[in-house]
C-alpha cells in the first residue's frame, strides 16, 4: 500500500486526492503510517481512505503538506480547531506554530495620505505603519523634473524636452514625501515637477490629478479609506486615512535531517515579515 502513488482520502464528506509522497512528508504522523495500514483511524473503503475528521479544516492540512507553507484567510479564526486536528494526525510542527497565533493572525496596516495644495503646487507626505509597505509605494512614485519655458499648471507634457529623475525625500522608513507642480524660477522659466505612479504610465503634473491616481492605487493595493479630515485649516493640508488587514506571507516549514529521526522541521518567516 506504502507503494501506491495516488491516494484518495474521504475526511467527514469531502474527498481530497493526493500522492503517497505528499503524505509522507513527515513519515511520523498517523497521514504517512496510513499508507502502512498502521492507523485503525482510517478506514478503506471502495479505495478511499475514510476518517471521521472535519474535511473543511483538513483541506488547509493538505495545504500544508503540498506547500510546507502556512497560508490562511485573512478572516480566519478557528486556529484551536486547526490546532487540534494538526496534533490528531501528528502533525506536531505545524500544531507548534498554530498555537502562535501571533505569527499567523492578520497585521493591521495603518496608511496616511498628507496633501496640501499652495498654488501651483501640490505637496504629498505618506506615513505608513510597516515600512516595507511604504518602501514598497515609494518604488512605485516617480518624480520627473526640469526647468521650463511659459510653463503654467495646466500645461500639456513637453515631450520634446527632457526631463530628469528627481529622488523622493524619505524622512524615515515610514513615510516618503514629493511634490508636482509649477515653481517660478526666472523670466518666463518655470521649474516643473511630473509625477509617475505605476502602473500608470502618465506623468502628472496637475496636484489633484495626482491625488487621484495615488488614492486609486491604495484602494487597488487593498486599503480602505477609513477618514478624511483636514489636519490643518491655515495650511490647508488634508488628511485621508486608510487601513488594511494582510494575512501573514512567508512562513514555512524548512525540513533537514537530523540525528535519530528521518526529518524534522524548523518554520522561518521571510525577509519581509520580519521589517516592521
Amino acid at each position: 500500500m506504502s507503494s501506491r502513488e495516488v491516494v484518495v482520502l474521504n475526511v467527514g464528506g469531502m474527498r481530497f486526492v493526493t500522492r503517497a509522497s505528499t503524505l509522507q512528508q513527515f513519515p511520523e504522523c498517523r497521514l504517512a503510517r496510513m499508507l502502512n495500514d498502521d492507523e485503525r483511524e482510517f478506514k478503506l473503503v471502495n479505495g478511499e481512505f475514510f476518517v471521521d475528521r472535519d474535511g473543511t479544516l483538513f483541506s488547509y492540512i493538505m495545504d500544508f503538506l503540498r506547500t510546507l507553507q502556512v497560508s490562511l484567510p485573512t478572516d480566519f479564526t478557528d486556529y484551536q480547531r486547526l490546532q487540534r486536528e494538526a496534533e490528531f494526525y501528528g502533525l506536531h510542527p505545524l500544531a507548534d506554530l498554530l498555537s502562535q497565533e501571533c505569527l499567523l493572525k492578520p497585521r493591521l496596516e495603518i496608511l496616511e495620505v498628507h496633501f496640501s495644495l499652495q498654488e501651483t503646487q501640490g505637496f504629498f507626505r505618506i506615513f505608513g505603519s510597516c515600512s516595507t509597505t511604504v518602501e514598497t509605494l515609494a518604488e512605485q512614485i516617480t518624480v520627473f523634473t526640469g526647468q521650463q519655458s511659459g510653463q503654467s499648471w495646466n500645461s500639456p507634457f513637453p515631450t520634446q524636452k527632457p526631463l530628469v529623475l528627481l529622488p523622493l525625500e524619505r524622512p524615515s522608513h515610514h513615510d516618503v514625501v514629493f511634490r508636482c507642480g509649477t515653481d517660478y524660477s526666472a523670466g518666463d522659466q518655470f521649474v516643473a515637477r511630473y509625477v509617475s505612479i505605476k502602473p500608470d504610465n502618465r506623468k502628472l503634473i496637475n496636484a489633484t490629478n495626482v491625488l487621484g491616481l495615488l488614492l486609486d492605487t491604495l484602494l487597488g493595493d487593498g486599503f480602505r479609506l477609513i477618514s478624511t479630515r483636514m489636519v490643518s485649516s491655515e495650511e490647508k493640508v488634508e488628511c485621508y486615512s486608510f487601513e488594511r488587514r494582510r494575512g501573514p506571507t512567508g512562513l514555512t516549514m524548512t525540513m533537514h535531517q537530523t540525528a535519530g529521526s528521518s526529518r524534522a522541521a524548523e518554520v522561518k518567516r521571510s525577509q519581509a515579515q520580519k521589517r516592521k
